[in-house]
């Protein structure tokens, strides 16, 4: 790598000298010399050449002299490694330069043998200082890849692990989380791009955030959609407690949202949300250009589906069993055993419920409704018919009346 030298000397003998005796490290590219004859001079150069890695410079100039040059190089932040070139005698000077920044410094006359070895002893701290600051650069390139994907806090963590953006997958037991906004498309075709544009940002940047709040990973966006792992770089052993209370906060918050751009006359659909914990293979996927992180395998597939399963049973929360069995203290309505779409096994589904409703004397009508509907018990049907007539907002308590009455009296529901 070569190394570019601003020498700053009024005595042009010095210019002559120097390209001579470092002829051969020029020839091969090692070093480029450039020369100044004042400190005024000097600033123009490193103004026009910008790759200028030293500096060595005369004390003694007219106009500015080197301990001029060396502070303007200090106020204008120029991370430059300065040699000083002085008489012996001149100690006092060579120490206010060393105080002003200045990394070494040689004696006149010179000898060059030593300017050669002070030079040599230069370029490594330059080099040095190249890798420190590529270090920099590639922990901040790193940071900024990864607050794509995670809370503040955990990218600073990951930043400073080595290898985090590797390409391949590993893996980890997760909770993925999709969410989806209800009637988007059709929005998007209704309103204006300048209206659209705030309110898209302000639902996924409230969303994100709460995401991040939960310490979340975001892996995907798309439109309107999120896609969120837990415990995903990072172990996080209550990675489906952290899950059930991230659904909660996302449903409040676009419940709260949805009500704001209503009164603005713009009505959004509901939020679904679906959630589903097992293995999957976790990772960055892509080639040299390009990288995606992201997650495989079936508890990926259940979670996306689950989303979707709202539409039909008319909640905003569906997560599976697999999910309500490592949360401790779960609370939430059974839904039923899903046959989801591309699978011939049920999976058991909750609606979580806050602590207020978890309480209310309606979730525990809806609860031994459900027991009986379980136990396919006749009284199902009243039971459910009395639900409805107290609440007839509760849809998912329509969907099983619904069911009951057209004769349907199991638990499996074929989506």
């Amino acid at each position: 790598m070569s190394t570019s030298i601003l020498v700053v000397d009024d005595e042009t003998d010095l210019e002559i000298l120097l390209i001579q005796k470092f002829r051969k490290q020029i020839r091969e590219g090692m070093l480029r010399f450039l020369f100044a004859h004042d400190g005024i001079e000097a600033l123009a150069v490193l103004a026009a050449n910008q790759d200028v890695d030293m500096v060595l410079s005369d004390i003694n100039m007219p106009r500015m002299d080197g301990l001029s040059l060396l502070a303007k190089l200090q106020e204008k932040d120029q991370d430059l490694s300065t040699i000083i070139v002085s008489a012996y005698s001149d100690m006092a000077n060579i120490r206010t330069a060393m105080n002003r920044g200045a990394y070494d410094f040689v004696t006149k006359p010179i000898d060059f043998p030593d300017l050669e070895a002070t030079i040599v002893k230069t370029i490594h701290h330059v080099e040095a200082l190249r890798e420190a600051q590529r270090r920099q650069a590639a922990a901040e390139q790193a940071r900024a890849s990864l607050s794509r994907y995670f809370s503040p806090n955990l990218a600073e963590r990951l930043a400073s692990s080595v290898n985090v953006l590797d390409l391949g997958g590993t893996r980890r037991e997760v909770a993925s989380l999709f969410t989806d906004l209800a009637g988007f498309t059709t929005l998007v075709e209704t309103i204006e791009p300048q209206v659209l544009g705030p309110l898209l940002n302000d639902y996924i940047v409230g969303m994100t955030d709460i995401v991040f709040a939960h310490e979340g990973t975001v892996a995907k966006i798309i439109g309107d959609a999120l896609h969120v792992l837990f415990g995903a770089p990072s172990d996080q052993p209550d990675h489906a407690s952290r899950a059930v209370a991230c659904s909660l906060a996302l449903d409040v918050f676009a419940g709260s949202f949805r009500e704001h751009w209503s009164r603005k006359g713009i009505p959004l659909g509901h939020t679904r949300i679906g959630a589903h914990a097992g293995p999957a293979v976790v990772g960055n996927f892509g080639g040299g250009r390009f990288f995606d992180y992201s997650a495989y395998g079936d508890t990926i597939n259940v979670a996306a589906r689950l989303e979707a399963a709202n539409k039909t049973l008319g909640t905003r929360i569906c997560v599976s069993g697999s999910v309500a069995a490592k949360v401790q203290g779960f609370c939430g309505r059974p839904v039923g055993d899903l046959v989801l779409r591309g699978r011939s096994e049920p999976i058991r589904a909750f609606e979580p419920l806050d602590a207020s409703r978890c309480a209310s004397p309606e979730t525990q009508a809806y609860i031994e409704a459900f027991e009986k509907l379980e136990a396919r018990d006749p009284g199902a049907i009243a039971s459910f018919a009395a639900l409805v007539g107290r609440n007839a907002e509760d849809r998912l308590a329509s969907f099983h009346l619904k069911r009951l009455l057209n004769g349907e009296t199991n638990m499996t529901i074929i989506l």
